[in-house]
């Protein structure tokens, strides 16, 4: 439970400094996340990655079979982020300081990309295609990415600064595949990109105390 956490986190906080302009984008971003070895699918059902943001704000919405709906909403100019998490001991806004993860995760990247002449068409727009290596894989991936839009409101992969359409995520046991099905421009409600009052804001260490102190409880009682 506490390494899928820690992943989640990571994922949700790695961040890099984009240096040229892009669009400006409102809105809805919908991935459609399967595993890519299908011999797993029955472990590793089909979910869904929403993200909502109002071009400073991000809100990452994340449908897990395991841990239902995990939450992480990030501000962009501020480098800091909150994992919204709804556990059996309590609710909490997990934080995050981004400025002080930028340089590690960049640094421990694996990845290898490779930039082609090709290209793909995605609802109904125009995307670039990046050849990807790692040891992970076994061949190639081919990643593809708007170049209108920016990384920022995904914040994965360093290694290129558009805004990611099909990408491959390695996890401890399996490929993820993500893939863009829906993008949407409207202006979200503000409500979207607040930490509820109900929800107990803790550093990371703070809620590992908590996790620990409930299941020694737990244990205790059986």
């Amino acid at each position: 439970m506490i390494k899928i956490y820690l992943t989640a986190i990571a994922l949700a906080v790695s961040t890099f400094v984009l240096g040229q302009k892009f669009k400006r984008f409102f809105g809805s971003l919908e991935y459609k996340i399967t595993v890519e070895d299908t011999s797993f699918a029955s472990l590793y059902p089909d979910s869904r990655m929403v993200i909502y943001t109002n071009d400073t704000i991000v809100r990452m919405e994340n449908q897990t079979s395991s841990l239902g709906s995990q939450v992480t909403i990030r501000h962009t100019e501020k480098q800091k982020a909150y994992q919204l998490l709804n556990t059996e001991f309590g609710k909490f806004a997990i934080q995050a300081n981004l400025s002080n993860n930028s340089d590690s995760v960049k640094n421990s990247s694996k990845y290898i990309f490779h930039k082609t002449c090709k290209g793909e068409k995605r609802l109904g727009k125009k995307a670039i295609m990046y050849e990807v290596e790692h040891e992970a894989y076994k061949d190639k991936k081919n990643f593809l990415f708007f170049k209108k839009y920016s990384n920022k409101y995904i914040n994965t992969f360093n290694e290129v600064p558009y805004l990611p359409v099909v990408y491959y995520v390695i996890t401890q046991d399996v490929i993820l595949k993500y893939e863009l099905v829906s993008i949407s421009e409207y202006i979200p409600h503000r409500d979207l990109f607040g930490i509820p009052t109900d929800f107990e804001k803790v550093t990371f260490d703070e809620f590992l105390d908590k996790y620990l102190e409930f299941k020694g409880q737990k244990k205790s009682q059986e």
